[in-house]
């Protein structure tokens, strides 16, 4: 909604007043409504002529501040969906003060105190979005521990270049990309809210270069070679309270931050010649073998030579591998989801056999429910595939639980699994449908681009939603490219819209990866599906399959060798190895049992965990390879857990009914990844699954402890089978020792045995078995993969 206003002076003079006004109207009607809230619960009159007063004050001031709006928003070059909704938030405010009034002078006094409460809410949105138009994006986000903070000071970049800045020697190639890398991330973090196309202020744009380098109404901003000479070093670096200084408002720029600003012009502002796509870091396409390093005696197998490479290149010694118990609960939990029995425990123990190992992983290998049962948690979370939920009722979702179960059972061979699920049959086809959200959505969110979004980011490993509102400046992603390939799933030829607003433009239709082949554009959409299949599964699409392994590796080993999973032109620890497994995977017929057969089977799995203090160092560019990233258990492998030592967690069979009867039969109990979601699961880190899940947290949190400690589902659960066991034990020493190998895989020590004694009693009772079972489902030996 705008305004015609010549650009006088006097109206610019106005509009300027807007958020002088607006501030006072915010102050009046929020401590009218905290008075109102006093004079409630006091029952007095004293403060009723200070609340009116307030309350016409600050309706005045709305209106006035709501008009000036109108006037300032044909003034300062603002557009987008932000300035909409803080205009109409802002013009509901001034409308619901006025009904306040209206209702206060009618006497009504209920409706009153309802429309002051909707009025000060309204003042609350409405200035939320002005802040976030005045100081940009990340105002609130930016000073939260969660939030999305450059780490200009810490990065490798940063510590790269300095050193080159104080001895002036020319810039690698490598170092040029990283620059270019933190000049885009400063720019985008403390510019863009008034220099991008959302806010052009004083004619200047940061988001490009050639809108950089063309500068202002005021000329170039920065001379190349010499930040001395360059306007936006001057204007950055003067004193905060200077009328030139910038940014305007909001954080100033760190002394890092302008370090590598001037570093960056004094090395000639370099800029990727071309497509600006080549400032990031782009992964290749094409597949690559590795030449394997010669085997020693007891480094044979593949991923272990290319491992023991980036060993000695780091330093790093090879430790002894974990003992049997250890590795049969490791690969247990991670091939099947179980725990293993303490009779299979002490038969694997005892046996000599040189491959045992190996023939262990074989045989859980050919547990074909078990495993589907198992493998389904992690592609309902990568797939969006839950069994209730948004979308269910209304008939605007789909699940496609039957099919992936059967793929998963069968060892479905992953170029047919992408194919069946890109060029969907019937029961596979709920994940490019995607969920058609009831009521008015944004565009981003449309079924044709949720489908370019999730096939991006679970296949391709890479994340489309940024351009799918405007061109991405975390990533060489367009605008154009995500709406082309969200054509190929469309019926008709979407609009492009840049921040929910039409532009008036349509897109093409046409892959992310053009290399891979050329959508037929007038084709109905099944064939264009068909032709997207076959073009995404052709093995020279080494993306794909990258992503693939990449994903399996990051499940058993706790990290991915490129992190994030879903950022694949990230710079993997080891480019070798991912090629590799890639590269093999596809040999070996796309088998994903035989890819994790030969993990599972190396050394390198086999090697003690590796704890890790700060979460954040696990995903940290100079994270250092040393074996597997020690774990917790997912909330369906805990479940299972409890459920199998002892007793079921879940009566609830109503998922495994919708299996056909020739599986119902091999399903021995619910498994916690054939139930629908609740708190439980919830706590534990079950996602909803509305949007794509590739990874979980393995970091405990208050959600779970208060889970653990007073959850119904959790609680219900021991009671029913501490009675169960109090009726089949009635010696707290067998029942302690019982207890522990099913749980633990082992007899209690001295010191366990007497103090779960002591918390069962000599004639055990049902709270003290509660209890023991309890602190045995606490201990890190049970909720952690070792």
């Amino acid at each position: 909604m705008t305004i015609v206003a010549e650009s006088f002076w006097l109206w610019q003079f106005l509009g300027r007043l807007h958020p002088l006004i607006v501030h006072f109207p915010v102050g009046l009607l929020c401590v009218a409504l905290v008075l109102e809230v006093i004079s409630w619960f006091r029952k007095s009159t004293e403060l009723r002529a200070g609340i009116n007063a307030m309350l016409w004050i600050g309706t005045i001031s709305a209106i006035l501040a709501a008009g000036l709006g109108l006037v300032l928003v044909n003034q300062e070059d603002y557009a987008g969906k932000g300035v909409l909704v803080h205009q109409w938030s802002g013009l509901a405010t001034m409308v619901l003060a006025i009904l306040t009034v209206i209702a206060l002078r009618s006497g009504r006094v209920n409706l009153y105190r309802s429309l002051l409460i909707l009025t000060v809410v309204g003042v609350s949105v409405a200035g939320h979005y002005g802040a976030l138009l005045t100081h940009g994006e990340d105002y609130i986000s930016s000073v939260l521990p969660f939030g999305d903070q450059p780490n200009v000071a810490n990065s490798p970049a940063n510590n790269a270049m300095f050193a080159s800045l104080n001895t002036s020697k020319q810039l690698t190639a490598k170092q040029v990309q990283e620059l270019n890398l933190e000049i885009r991330s400063i720019l985008a973090h403390n510019c863009y809210s008034c220099h991008s196309a959302t806010k052009t202020k004083g004619e200047l744009r940061l988001d490009s270069k050639a809108l950089i380098m063309k500068g202002g109404k005021h000329g170039a901003i920065l001379k190349a070679g010499h930040p001395e000479d360059s306007e936006i070093i001057r204007r950055i670096t003067l004193p905060a309270d200077d009328k030139e200084a910038m940014p305007t408002k909001g954080k100033r720029l760190t002394e890092n931050e302008v370090a590598l600003l001037s570093l960056w012009i004094k090395a000639g502002a370099p800029w990727p010649s071309g497509a600006e796509k080549s400032i990031y870091r782009v992964a290749a396409l094409e597949p690559r073998l590795p030449i394997l390093p010669a085997a020693t005696v007891d480094i044979n197998n593949p991923i272990d030579r290319l491992v023991n490479v980036y060993f000695h290149k780091n330093k790093i010694e090879w430790k002894s591998v974990v003992d049997d118990r250890t590795y049969m609960r490791r690969v247990y939990l991670d091939i099947i989801g179980l725990l293993p029995t303490p009779a299979k425990i002490q038969a694997f123990e005892a046996d000599t056999r040189p491959d045992k190992r190996e023939a262990l992983v074989k045989e859980l290998l050919s547990r074909n429910g078990d495993y589907a049962q198992h493998w389904i948690t992690f592609w309902n979370d990568a797939l969006r595939n839950d069994y209730s939920g948004t979308g269910y009722i209304t008939g605007g979702r789909f699940d496609i639980t039957q099919w992936l179960y059967a793929s998963l059972k069968k060892n479905k061979p992953y170029n047919w699994f992408v194919r069946e699920l890109i060029s969907p049959t019937k029961e596979s086809s709920g994940f490019i449908k995607g969920i058609k959200w009831r009521g008015t959505i944004n565009s981003s969110q449309r079924t044709e681009m949720q489908a370019a979004q999730n096939v991006a980011q679970v296949l391709l490993g890479l994340n489309l939603k940024c351009a799918s509102c405007h061109d991405s400046f975390i990533s060489d992603w367009k605008l154009a490219d995500a709406y082309a390939f969200a054509n190929v799933f469309a019926d008709t030829t979407l609009e492009i819209n840049r921040c929910d607003k039409p532009t008036g433009k349509m897109a093409g239709r046409q892959v992310l990866f053009k290399e891979l082949g050329q959508i037929s554009v007038d084709a109905p959409t099944e064939k264009r599906l068909r032709e997207l299949a076959d073009f995404l599964v052709q093995p020279k699409d080494g993306r794909l399959y990258r992503t693939l392994v990449n994903r399996i590796w990051a499940q058993l080993m706790g990290r991915g060798i490129v992190e994030p999973v879903d950022a694949m032109d990230n710079e993997p620890w080891s480019q070798d190895l991912l090629d590799w497994l890639a590269y093999d995977f596809v040999q070996n017929g796309y088998d994903i049992k035989k890819l994790i057969y030969t993990i599972t089977t190396s050394k390198t799995y086999q090697l003690p965990s590796v704890g890790v203090k700060d979460a954040d160092l696990v995903m940290a560019p100079t994270y250092v390879f040393e074996g597997m990233v020690r774990r917790r258990l997912t909330a369906e492998q805990f479940a299972d857990a409890v459920s199998l030592a002892f007793n079921p967690i879940y009566q609830d069979t109503s998922i495994v009914k919708m299996l056909p009867k020739t599986i119902q039969k091999e399903i021995a109990f619910p498994r916690a990844s054939l139930v629908k979601n609740d708190p439980f699961l919830t706590a534990l880190g079950r996602p909803n699954r509305e949007t794509v899940s590739t990874s979980r947290t393995s970091q405990a949190n208050l959600l779970q402890a208060l889970e653990l400690t007073n959850g119904t589902t959790f609680n219900e659960a021991l009671k029913r089978g501490a009675e169960q066991w109090k009726a089949k034990y009635p010696s707290s020493d067998l029942l302690v020792k019982e207890l522990y190998r099913k749980s633990l895989g082992r007899d209690p020590k001295p010191k366990e045995m007497i103090v779960a004694q002591k918390i069962v009693g000599v004639q055990p009772s049902v709270e003290g078995i509660e209890d023991l079972v309890w602190a045995i489902s606490l201990h890190p030996e049970f909720q952690l993969i070792y």
